[in-house]
């Protein structure tokens, strides 16, 4: 386990969030990306709470943004340096943001995330 500063921490979700290709990012729409400092639900690095944007329809207004949460404590935890935590956070970004794109859990592992 490595100790990150959890402003730190923010910082590098928010470096994964930077390193996207610009054409994936302006696809995200309705969207709100945070950290959770204390411990989340065992065995998660990350959470997507939302509709996927494929299951979006006419709708789909008015609701509240989705939510993609990165767990500090969860990730430090697997993690031994800080360098494992930057390159586990952009692969906890980008794997929640699969989500929002509306791709399960076996693809994301079938891709690498």
């Amino acid at each position: 386990m490595v100790e990150v500063d959890p402003e730190r921490f923010e910082e590098m979700v928010t470096e994964a969030l930077d390193g996207l290709p610009p054409d994936l990012g302006e696809l995200m729409t309705n969207v709100a990306v945070t950290v959770q400092h204390e411990q989340g639900p065992r065995g998660l690095l990350g959470l997507y709470r939302g509709i996927p944007l494929p299951s979006r329809n006419r709708g789909y207004a008015g609701v509240l943004p989705d939510q993609i949460t990165i767990y500090r404590r969860a990730i430090c935890a697997v993690c031994e340096t800080e360098p494992e935590v930057v390159e586990q956070v952009r692969r906890t970004v980008v794997h929640e943001i699969g989500h929002h794109f509306g791709i399960g859990d076996a693809r994301l592992r079938e891709l690498g995330w």
